[in-house]
């Protein structure tokens, strides 16, 4: 396991915070209140353990088949249905929703190999990941790749306690299936996009791993 990128100021200015709390606590408060002291001390290192927690990436190895769709995050699958999608391709299609609960893994690959032919940022609100409006009004960001085979659209959606979102992908590049492309600070959702008849392989609510899980099939 390793630890993200995207965290290491977090957990570089939360050991500097957290030190500073306990120095406080310990060095002004008298030995009657002692078990407040230890309450910070408890509170603290709970919160540094979190965001450890939050910002790991384990090691795992991942797939790279060829006419498969692989789960862009790590999660639980709450949306399954066709529905019309309206930032690019304007058409129907089948939308495959990801919760991330902020014990996930928060680190976004990509789900096929090809080529990005469109990224866009939108700023917005910060609903629960699970509400049905959360893709069109939250902070959100758009990637599309494309290869001889399939086009799929995947968006990064913020949730409630989300204030963040990165991404890597940019208008040209070459993606490789299962390679990281992104990363959603603090819980979050991942929508993704595909053509009406590709073969889903997923069932709602079932837990799955980015690069590993295979959603779907074309």
């Amino acid at each position: 396991m390793t630890l993200h990128k995207e965290g290491m100021k977090i957990l570089r200015n939360e050991i500097i915070i957290f030190s500073i709390l306990n120095y406080l606590a310990y060095s002004t408060i008298d030995y009657t209140h002692e078990y407040f002291v230890y309450f910070i001390t408890a509170l603290t290192s709970f919160l540094f353990i979190m965001s450890i927690n939050f910002f790991r990436v384990p090691n795992r190895k991942l797939e790279r088949k060829e006419k498969t769709v692989y789960s862009p995050c790590d999660g639980k699958v709450v949306v399954i249905e066709e529905t019309e999608e309206i930032e690019f391709y304007k058409d129907k299609r089948i939308q495959v929703s990801i919760f991330m609960s902020p014990l996930n893994v928060h680190n976004q690959l990509y789900p096929i190999s090809g080529e990005v032919e469109y990224t866009k940022y939108h700023p917005g609100k910060y609903l629960v990941a699970w509400h049905p409006k959360s893709s069109l009004l939250n902070e959100r960001s758009t990637v599309v790749v494309k290869n001889d085979k399939i086009s799929v659209l995947f968006r990064q959606i913020a949730g409630a306690v989300a204030r963040r979102i990165v991404t890597y992908a940019k208008v040209g590049d070459v993606a490789t299936s299962s390679d990281e492309y992104g990363f959603i600070k603090f819980g979050s959702r991942v929508d993704v996009f595909l053509p009406v008849g590709t073969k889903i392989n997923v069932k709602l609510n079932e837990i799955v791993k980015a690069g590993q899980s295979a959603i779907a099939n074309y």
